[in-house]
């Protein structure tokens, strides 16, 4: 539990925009850096930039290196970068307005390279820091504690009541918390268990879908889809998981949302954000099943990453049901994206 609590602490630090100690190096998230932050760990020498192989590929920087490119990369900070010039490297959104970076010299990542720009990830950040051997930090925090962090391991049921819906009158709502992750997640059981494998749909956040009636994807609708198909069934399971974006975060969504409307695709956007096009984590799914007491469903998907990624954490899935909702000419492009290139299948 300690390692969680490091994990949450070091979490609340970088989005609070104070250093944070990883492994061999301390670290500062470029996104909430302020200049005296950064004057701070920059004492005694200069702090480097951390980005992700993703945003260095972006940047033309993987050919200057002999490692893969979804290696984290640190560029040597010149005496000119700012800032400022920090911030045009991280953001995509200034790619426009700043065309022409570098030269840079990348050096080898310092060996918790990967887990500190996971922890900004699970802050909802950017994937980029400054990185320096040494400095001040607020929170303390080992690279095993990160990888585990998310997890769901030692998700609990810590709340349940009826919720009859629209979908179904006779439902039930199921709350779960876990000490390493900072997101609650909840189950929505529908009807009576028969016997047989629940209809469950694994169902990640979407502000925007679920709730503002967003055009840009087809998320709502296929919740809603969802949740009739349960209701006709007589029996099923909607996980609701708090995992916004395919796991960048609300914000960063957004911030792929505009690089979509400069004619990139979902899987591109992410990708220029530094972000894989999909860092999402079914294990705890996994786990609140079994809370559950289930441990065969028939899944509610097209996505055969989300069998595969059930029955590598023990869930037997004895059949895939499509799910077809939401298409219009908005989300057109979305769509031919996940299927050409996520894999989605109906």
């Amino acid at each position: 539990m300690s390692g969680a609590r490091d994990v949450a602490r070091a979490i609340d630090a970088l989005r609070r925009g104070w250093p944070v100690a990883v492994g061999d190096s301390v670290v500062l998230a470029v996104e909430t850096a302020d200049p005296d932050s950064l004057a701070t760990l920059d004492h005694g020498r200069r702090a480097d930039l951390l980005i992700s192989g993703n945003r260095a590929a972006t940047l033309k920087l993987t050919n200057q290196r002999t490692a893969l490119p979804t290696e984290p990369v640190l560029i040597r900070r010149a005496s000119d970068m700012d800032l400022a010039a920090a911030r045009a490297i991280a953001d995509p959104a200034l790619d426009l307005a700043h065309p022409l970076k570098g030269p840079f010299v990348a050096a080898p990542a310092p060996d918790a390279a990967a887990a500190a720009l996971r922890l900004t990830r699970l802050a909802g950040l950017l994937p980029a820091l400054f990185a320096a051997p040494e400095g001040q930090a607020e929170a303390r925090v080992r690279s095993a504690d990160i990888a585990a962090f998310g997890s769901g391991a030692d998700a609990r049921i810590v709340s349940r009541a009826r919720l009859p819906s629209r979908f179904a009158e006779r439902a039930e709502i199921v709350a779960f918390r876990a000490d390493g992750d900072t997101a609650e997640h909840v189950a929505l059981l529908i009807g009576d268990p028969t016997g047989a494998p629940p209809l469950v749909r694994l169902h990640s956040e979407c502000l925007t879908g679920d709730a503002l009636g967003s055009l840009k994807c087809d998320c709502g609708p296929q919740l809603a889809r969802a949740l009739d198909a349960m209701g006709e069934a007589g029996w099923g399971i909607l996980l609701y998981l708090r995992q916004e974006g395919r796991g960048i975060g609300l914000i960063n969504k957004l911030r792929a949302y505009a690089l979509q409307d400069q004619g990139f695709d979902t899987v591109d956007a992410n990708v220029r954000l530094g972000f894989d096009d999909d860092e999402r984590n079914f294990a705890v799914a996994a786990r609140m099943l079994e809370r559950l007491g289930q441990t065969e469903v028939r899944l509610l998907t097209n996505n055969p990453r989300k069998v595969a990624a059930l029955e590598a954490e023990g869930i037997r899935v004895t059949g895939r049901v499509a799910l077809q909702a939401g298409a219009n000419p908005h989300n057109q492009a979305y769509l031919d994206t996940k299927r050409d290139r996520s894999g989605h299948q109906l």
